[in-house]
């Protein structure tokens, strides 16, 4: 099982994606794509099952980024932003 900064190393933020909106591993997958499916009531095997590319810890990472932004701690200080 992955620690949690290793799954807040799988969420990246890229200037040229999405307005440099959190994105899963330096991929154009946004987080908020993946929590709009949780919250609409997709499992995981679903998103797994429609985006094959990501995996389980992706998602995991995905509920840890939000909340830990929810929290009020600094998150985009824990993933690497990449300049365009």
């Amino acid at each position: 099982m992955a620690t949690e900064p290793e799954l807040l190393e799988r969420i990246t933020v890229r200037a040229d994606v999405f307005g440099g909106k959190p994105i899963i591993r330096d991929m154009r997958i946004a987080v908020e794509h993946v929590l709009g499916m949780l919250a609409a009531g997709d499992s995981a095997e679903t998103i797994l099952d429609e985006y094959p590319v990501l995996e389980r810890e992706d998602i995991q990472a995905c509920l840890l980024f939000a909340h830990r932004s929810i929290a009020g701690e600094d998150v985009h200080e824990r993933v690497p932003v990449h300049e365009s």
